[in-house]
């Protein structure tokens, strides 16, 4: 969590309180009154197919140095979320897709963060692997490297997709991973 000690409008010191008409704790500048919130953070990526093969990035950026991954990544300003998958495709698969549908959805409140994968199919089964990837590889389900996968959004969303390809039916999935609780997800 980011403590915003000094207001972004004015740069006066803030302060933790409850505004009025709110009912959590918030920092709030005593000058000026501005309330800083802190909201989850967007996810955008894409399960890309080819030829009944996923694409997986393994990943040459921290967390999870190393390990396999859809493309995806946090949503920019200015741009839905199908352009940020197909933006985060690009940039991590040097890539481009035609995105059929949203797919699968996780909340995940323990680290305030919200996963949106949509089903793509990959143009021409053409990927490279961008600065953030060591390589990209397209896998059937035998080759899917499950225990080097580096979050469980990227585990379930394989799995809901190999399970809903044996009815040729595919159902937008919605889940929550973890909780703040239990420190899993």
């Amino acid at each position: 969590m980011i403590v915003m000690s000094f207001c972004i409008v004015c740069g006066h010191k803030t302060e933790e309180q409850i505004p009025l008409g709110d009912h959590k704790l918030r920092r709030v500048c005593g000058n000026c009154g501005h309330i800083h919130y802190e909201n989850p953070k967007l996810i955008c990526g894409a399960l890309a197919v080819w030829d009944n093969k996923v694409l997986l990035c393994r990943r040459a950026i921290e967390p999870r140095y190393g390990l396999w991954t859809l493309p995806a990544g946090y949503m920019e300003l200015f741009e839905t979320m199908e352009e940020g998958a197909a933006r985060e495709t690009r940039e991590e698969a040097e890539a481009e897709i035609d995105i059929e549908h949203l797919y699968c959805m996780y909340n995940i409140p323990r680290i305030g963060q919200i996963y949106v994968l949509f089903k793509a199919l990959l143009k021409d089964g053409v990927f490279g692997a961008g600065e953030e990837s060591i390589e990209s590889r397209l896998f059937e389900e035998h080759e899917i490297p499950w225990g080097e996968l580096a979050f469980p959004s990227v585990e379930r969303t394989l799995r809901h997709y190999f399970e809903d390809r044996k009815q040729q039916h595919f159902p937008v999935h919605l889940e929550t991973i973890g909780t703040r609780l239990d420190h899993t997800g």
